[in-house]
């Protein structure tokens, strides 16, 4: 489990291709020291396994589907990527509570500076699926980065982004197009499992029964 907040970003140093596979070796200044061979890490919001590691790089093997479904299909060698390690049983939420799977994959539409501001704009287009489980002021995870929602306008999601975040995240080298790992809130979606699960033994909830019934 992870919480959303990047520790170090990474550098894609090669990028093999092994039958329908690849394996991706990325290159780090902290992250290695810190993982043991079959250990997990994030890398841009995908739960990762660790392998081949040394003191400044691991590698990682991706199969078709990851690489079919996630942002990571648009990285090239030199490309940066947000790792961050599991969080431990004793450490402290930074952010919220991360899987590193990947609902859905966005789209960055802008990324616009706040006029009198230092801070940003970051507007994505979410896929039609994942719009259902964002609330303003909820979380969401791009790229690994834990975020608050800040606008839903249909599927256009909006959240304002610190220099601090800019800085020590690959947000800064994203360009209009690029797509972009999408993970909703877990709350969301055992909600979800909740509610229609509730409709099934009910024969329909409404939001009237759910007043009256508390909720």
């Amino acid at each position: 489990m992870f919480t959303g907040i990047v520790e170090e970003v990474g550098r894609i140093a090669r990028i093999e291709q092994k039958g329908e596979n690849r394996r991706i070796v990325i290159e780090a200044r902290n992250t290695p020291a810190q993982l043991k061979t079959g250990d997990s890490c994030a890398v841009s919001g995908v739960c990762l396994t660790a392998l081949d590691i040394k003191p400044n790089s691991f590698c990682a093997d991706l199969a078709p589907e990851t690489w079919v479904r996630t942002s990571l299909s648009r990285i090239t060698e030199g490309a940066l990527v947000n790792l961050e390690l599991p969080m431990k049983a004793d450490g402290r939420f930074g952010g919220h509570i991360v899987q590193g799977h990947v609902d859905g994959v966005g789209k960055l539409m802008e990324f616009e500076h706040i006029p009198n501001s230092d801070d940003y704009w970051l507007h994505i287009e979410l896929p039609v699926e994942l719009e259902k489980y964002l609330v303003y002021k909820g979380s969401i995870t791009i790229e690994g980065i834990s975020l608050t929602v800040a606008k839903l306008d249909g599927l256009k999601c909006s959240v304002a982004i610190i220099p601090h975040t800019v800085e020590m995240t690959n947000l800064k080298t994203l360009k209009p197009g690029d797509p972009v790992n999408l993970e909703a809130d877990i709350v969301a979606k055992y909600l979800e499992k909740w509610f229609h699960r509730g409709e099934e033994k009910s024969g329909g909830l409404t939001v009237e029964t759910l007043v009256a019934k508390g909720f």
